[in-house]
């Protein structure tokens, strides 16, 4: 009577640490494209915001998480509160973070015309 299979006696024994290795390889791989691939972009993404929120001046013109559309108007310092202007006359306090865009302007001259569709003959 045997109390142990002959194959997982067989994989008990003699094994190298190698074997182990390789069965975590892919793992690490896939870990190494995903944070090249998508953790470590969006993290440099985070950081250029943080740094233009906090260049964020009177006249720029702004988005808000809400999609509001506006101007900044005043900006306060030592705190995150930022005073945008979102039609004639109309101002709402609003906090720095949730600023999500900064628009910049368009020269006139930098706009490129629509591309025309090319002719079938």
């Amino acid at each position: 009577m045997h109390l142990i299979t002959p194959a997982f006696a067989q994989s008990l024994g003699g094994g190298t640490s190698m074997a182990g290795l390789a069965q975590f390889a892919p793992l690490i791989l896939i870990f190494g494209v995903f944070y090249f691939i998508l953790i470590r972009p969006q993290q440099q993404k985070q950081k250029a915001l943080k740094a233009s929120l906090a260049a964020v001046k009177r006249g720029d013109r702004v988005v808000t998480a809400g999609g509001i559309l506006g101007t900044v108007q005043k900006t306060r310092e030592g705190s995150n509160e930022i005073e945008v202007e979102i039609a004639p006359n109309v101002r709402v306090t609003v906090l720095r973070e949730t600023i999500s865009a900064i628009v910049k302007p368009v020269a006139a001259n930098d706009v490129k015309p629509p591309a025309t569709p090319a002719k079938a003959s």
